[in-house]
């Protein structure tokens, strides 16, 4: 096996703090905490995964376990700690003499369906490595086991297993490398023949959004056991190949809705909640096979730019799509203008039946990639938040590193490191791509370093107990062109994206009668105690910038705000950053047939209207939102 360049530290050791702790408090007082009061799916009478033969089991628990199941461990809740185990007791009971576990479903070709257990395994790698529960191994390896004796004409057969079959990979990868059985690597080879084929060069297997975040890393992940590079080329490619075509967007995604459409690559395009989350988790992975910065610089994007907005400030509720230029958020219909007939925009805790139960991973995860081990005996910082982080190294000396910092909005991160002795080892500090001119501080001392954009920072010495590191990542004015989209234009400050400002308002709908046509939801779900809503904008968002982008400091001014009270920045009020810009209507861009924001005005746009002052917020804060800007005269 190629050694992956950084090691994910085990469930439990990184513990957060600061914007990233309350968010994660949000969502554990939000829908994915309280989800079993809700979902029909988890509901334990006749359920699949808790007895044979009940009558509602297949994606929906684990996903959603694997999200409750570390928030319970990261905040060492009983509760939470006590409902996980109900559900893994249960599936670890399950398991039959020839190896199969769970809910025996069936795809409609007659074969097993293994996508459901692959969610299972993925859960169960971060369950072994925090209670260290000697049944997960052995159940794993028996799986595994059984799933070489399939037929290959059964196996991975249908639609969502065959484009997936890459998580199923990971997870026998992570059980080799624990156990060394031989018998995996055969396993390894037949997963990957029988997957869908993402190495073409010049399209995709399906153009599923959270297929292709989700599945365009099988190929580098296979490359760990073949060491080819074609391999790894092939997720390069996949990623660029998509975003060539769909993702001239800001926000890290791509315009997909449910699945891309040729013609259809405007911002107003988006993509499910369940695509920002693998996209994510994708990221955090490919960051530790390849090393390359640049899939940490994609995970930020996506956290701070997209992410935030396809919930309501209290995680509480959520929709199926968001989308980087988007001004309506209500329950109708928008197809074909989106792709997929139903009320994909309104935020509703009862609807979108995968990103409501899949949603939950993503922050943690993001919370478990922050810093990482090396494979040279040291540790990396490879995103930037507050936490405390427990780990071994050197000699395997045990340190304590704190991380102090309000990134992205502030641009200095402050490490020190806590250890019981001296110790030699290598820390790994991330230089964001957008990042010029960084520089590092060991006690209040320069220190003289490589610190390119889109590299890491290594500096290998002997480490003293209180050791004081301060790594300055200083923030700039930039404007993207989007020469696909009109030449329309987004503004970013370091890592983030700015959005219009738009005045919402929030009204309460049904939750039944907005929800999309799959959904269920438990006879005692209280829609007053988990409210739908629609949002819309109460002040002119149709606006192009007036820029001179020889000199962005000429036409915006940043304003730095006090810190929320509440230590969540994501809202239109909380927002500790603004820029004031300076724009003008465009008027014939409204409104189109299909209830959406029209498609960007031909470029160059030609407007007399007067010229305003505005003010845009950082984009993940906007839930409607204009972010890719038409260019004026």
């Amino acid at each position: 096996m190629v050694p992956a360049s950084f090691i994910k530290l085990p469930l439990g050791s990184i513990h957060p703090k600061g914007w990233i702790l309350k968010w994660l408090e949000l969502q554990k007082n939000g829908l994915c905490g309280h989800l079993g009061e809700i979902s029909a799916w988890l509901e334990k009478d006749n359920n699949a995964w808790l007895s044979e033969g009940g009558d509602h089991g297949w994606e929906e628990v684990p996903y959603w376990l694997r999200g409750y199941s570390d928030m319970a461990f990261i905040f060492d809740d009983p509760a939470m700690k006590k409902e996980t185990m109900i559900w893994i007791n249960a599936i670890l009971k399950s398991q039959k003499e020839n190896g199969w576990f769970g809910p025996e479903v069936r795809s409609d070709n007659g074969n097993l369906d293994f996508w459901p257990n692959m969610v299972v395994l993925f859960m169960l790698q971060n369950y072994y490595e925090y209670t260290h529960d000697v049944r997960v191994i052995p159940f794993m390896t028996k799986y595994f086991r059984f799933e070489l004796t399939v037929p290959d004409k059964e196996f991975l057969s249908s639609y969502w297993e065959n484009s997936r079959g890459g998580d199923n990979l990971y997870s026998v990868y992570w059980l080799y490398n624990l156990t060394g059985d031989k018998f995996l690597l055969d396993l390894a080879r037949k997963i990957h023949l029988n997957t869908a084929n993402w190495e073409q060069e010049s399209t995709l297997p399906n153009w599923h959004n959270v297929n292709i975040a989700e599945c365009f890393r099988e190929p580098a992940t296979y490359y760990m056991q073949t060491g080819d590079s074609a391999d790894l080329k092939a997720t390069y490619n996949d990623y660029f190949l998509v975003r060539r075509t769909f993702g001239q967007v800001p926000g890290g995604m791509f315009g997909a809705d449910e699945n891309a459409r040729m013609g259809y690559v405007d911002p107003r395009q988006g993509t499910e909640t369940c695509g920002f989350a693998e996209q994510m988790t994708s990221d955090g992975i490919l960051t530790r096979i390849t090393g390359d910065p640049m899939w940490a610089d994609n995970c930020e994007d996506v956290l701070f730019n997209s992410f935030p907005a396809a919930f309501t400030p209290d995680m509480k509720a959520l929709r199926y799509i968001t989308c980087p230029n988007q001004v309506t958020a209500d329950d109708k219909n928008h197809s074909p203008g989106i792709a997929n007939n139903g009320p994909f925009l309104a935020m509703n805790p009862f609807s979108s039946r995968c990103c409501q139960h899949n949603h939950g991973h993503a922050l943690p995860y993001y919370l478990e990639n922050l810093v990482m081990a090396s494979n040279d005996n040291g540790l990396a910082a490879v995103m930037y938040n507050a936490c405390v982080t427990k780990v071994k190294v050197g000699d395997g000396t045990e340190l304590t590193l704190t991380e102090d910092t309000r990134y992205p909005f502030e641009q200095e991160v402050r490490f020190t490191l806590n250890t019981p002795q001296k110790v030699s080892f290598p820390i790994y500090l991330r230089i964001p791509g957008w990042c010029e001119q960084a520089s590092v501080q060991i006690n209040g001392m320069q220190v003289k370093a490589n610190a390119f954009p889109d590299t890491f920072i290594r500096i290998d010495r002997e480490w003293s107990n209180n050791d004081q590191i301060r790594l300055e990542l200083p923030m700039r004015l930039s404007c993207r062109t989007w020469q696909v989209n009109q030449n329309s234009v987004s503004v970013n400050y370091g890592p983030l994206t700015f959005s219009l400002k738009i005045a919402e308002e929030y009204k309460k709908i049904s939750n039944i009668k907005s929800a999309i046509g799959d959904s269920k939801w438990q006879k005692t779900a209280d829609p007053n105690k988990w409210p739908a809503y629609k949002i819309e904008p109460v002040s002119p968002w149709n606006y192009g910038l007036v820029l001179d982008k020889n000199s962005l400091s000429a036409s915006m001014k940043i304003v730095h705000k006090k810190w929320p009270k509440d230590n969540f920045p994501f809202t239109p009020s909380n927002v500790p950053i603004e820029i004031q810009a300076k724009g003008q209507r465009i008027p014939t861009w409204g409104i189109d047939q299909y209830g959406l924001v029209a498609v960007l005005p031909f470029y160059p746009v030609k407007v007399q209207t007067p010229v305003e002052n505005i003010t845009l917020i950082p984009m993940g804060a906007a839930r409607l939102r204009i972010s890719a800007f038409p260019s004026l005269n």
